[in-house]
């Protein structure tokens, strides 16, 4: 299953990139998580998921993706710039929205 994932946070996804292709996910779209001005972004069309990195976020603008994401009932979900946090955040994110 190839699902879309926008993700929010971090400077650089370095070799996660690759992870997350290898998992399905062969859309990804990146918002950098630090500048002011990022709050203002959208969420592009088509995302299937969201995931915030907590740990690389500016939390103004992890308030408003949530707040846009909810508006769009697209799901959301929050880990670690790990690669171990984000997989498993994924997998259960899958399994959640799949049932």
């Amino acid at each position: 299953m190839s699902s879309s994932l926008l993700i929010v946070g971090a400077d650089d996804l370095g070799i996660i990139l690759k992870k997350l292709s290898s998992v399905g996910f062969h859309e990804v779209f990146h918002i950098n998580g630090r500048k002011e001005k990022t709050v203002k972004a959208g969420i592009p069309k088509n995302i299937d998921m969201i995931l915030v990195l907590t740990d690389f976020v500016n939390h103004n603008l992890s308030t408003v993706i949530k707040q846009k994401a909810k508006s769009q009932s697209i799901p959301i979900f929050f880990a670690k710039r790990s690669w171990p946090s984000i997989y498993q955040t994924l997998i259960k994110g899958r399994t959640t929205i799949n049932n």
